[in-house]
């Protein structure tokens, strides 16, 4: 299956944000457990460990802000997708189970990030 040029551009794109919120998290103290975490339902960008936290962290890139800004894309449903795939993830790894959990988005903008730490929580959308 070949993919078009816009499918590539936004891979690439999205390929590019992730390594730099990957650079932006391990300077700041994050150990990062897993990268492109996938489930039959959801994927995660990266998830990590900030001190006692597990965080779970979606990464979104944009070269422009004509439909707002990157994070608007978090929206209920993957919310909603994150919440179960932190569920899931934790009973697939037992050693997580007595953690707290957390739920952040990484935005970058043109090579800018903007890290929203507690971007939404469980109970908001469960």
């Amino acid at each position: 299956m070949r993919i078009t040029q816009t499918q590539f551009y936004k891979k690439l794109l999205g390929s590019t944000g992730e390594r730099i919120a990957y650079k932006y998290l391990k300077k700041k103290g994050y150990k990062i457990l897993e990268k492109g975490y996938t489930t039959k339902f959801a994927e995660a960008d990266l998830i990590a460990l900030y001190g006692d936290l597990l965080v779970f962290i979606e990464v979104k890139t944009r070269t422009q802000t004509k439909y707002g800004n990157p994070g608007d894309a978090v929206d209920a449903k993957k919310q909603r997708k994150y919440c179960l795939l932190a569920e899931f993830y934790i009973k697939a790894h037992e050693e997580h189970k007595e953690r707290a959990v957390r739920f952040d988005v990484i935005e970058i903008l043109n090579g800018e990030v903007n890290h929203i730490v507690n971007a939404f929580y469980a109970d908001d959308v469960i």
